[in-house]
């Protein structure tokens, strides 16, 4: 006896498919946000290291018309940074007494769709800390407290009104190296919300973890921020010479004044021989 076959299974109707859709994009297709990425979040530095050049590329979903700017930020990691001024005495040039900044970042960038105090004011970048103006540099500090404005046991710096001179200097010396950049016209848009930016580290540029924050403004006021994370490793023999020198410093320095000695006896065999 031939069973017929089982029946078909019913057909879903084509409403219910719609229906099923992706929920997010329903709930954020009203909402003005900023999303990015970067083509590379891993830099690897070893002997041929000649720089690198990232880009930093994402998308401004805005429903409205109201136009919007883009600002890339992207800061590497803090290091400590020792100046000295030259100072006259008595018709010689000597160097004055050291200052330690302390927090310095690195590697810092910023990149725009137009000059940054066009897209917010002052008060809302210095808030931010948005720019190379608005970069907070730690300045050394002293034990001593004063009351000011009415506030006490305020720890104040001994650089006292030399703080900005000291403050530009490492800017300046920072721009000079090309670790330090502003680019007022970086970010540009492709497409309709659709942006880039181009993110240039230099060979000397520090090994680490960089973060980079992508601000979208509106009227002024930040309206979302998009962080990202970059990391700069040592790759390599250069690693290993690296991770030897700052985990074993003793054994480190012991190595190369082996190297050193060995070298010095090597060469002065060959030269006594000619």
């Amino acid at each position: 006896m031939i069973q017929a076959p089982p029946p078909p299974p019913p057909a879903i109707a084509a409403p219910l498919l719609a229906e099923s859709g992706p929920e997010m994009s329903v709930g954020t297709q009203g909402e003005l946000r900023v999303a990015a990425a970067l083509t590379d979040a891993r830099v690897q530095v070893d002997s041929s290291f000649q720089g690198a050049s990232i880009v930093l590329y994402g998308a401004v979903f805005n429903p409205t018309d109201d136009p919007t700017d883009v600002v890339v930020v992207v800061r590497g990691p803090d290091a400590p940074i020792r100046l000295v001024k030259k100072t006259r005495n008595l018709g010689v040039w000597l160097n004055s007494r050291p200052v330690l900044f302390e927090g310095a970042p690195g590697f810092y960038m910023t990149a725009s769709t137009r000059p940054l105090p066009d897209i917010a004011g002052f008060g809302q970048l210095r808030r931010l800390g948005v720019g190379v103006d608005h970069l907070r540099i730690d300045a050394p500090e002293e034990s001593r407290t004063v009351t000011r404005y009415g506030v006490r046991d305020v720890v104040i710096s001994r650089l006292g009104e030399d703080y900005l001179d000291w403050r530009r200097a490492v800017i300046r010396l920072k721009e000079a190296a090309a670790l330090y950049d502003t680019d007022p016209n970086g970010v540009r848009f492709v497409d309709r919300g659709l942006f880039r930016a181009q993110v240039e580290l230099p060979a000397t540029a520090p090994t680490g973890e960089y973060h980079a924050e992508v601000w979208l403004f509106r009227d002024g006021e930040p309206a979302g921020v998009s962080n990202l994370t970059l990391t700069v490793e040592k790759v390599g023999f250069e690693r290993d010479i690296y991770e030897l020198a700052h985990r074993r410093p003793w054994s480190y320095g012991v190595l190369c004044v082996l190297l050193a000695g060995g070298m010095g006896y090597l060469a002065s065999r060959v030269f006594r021989r000619s």
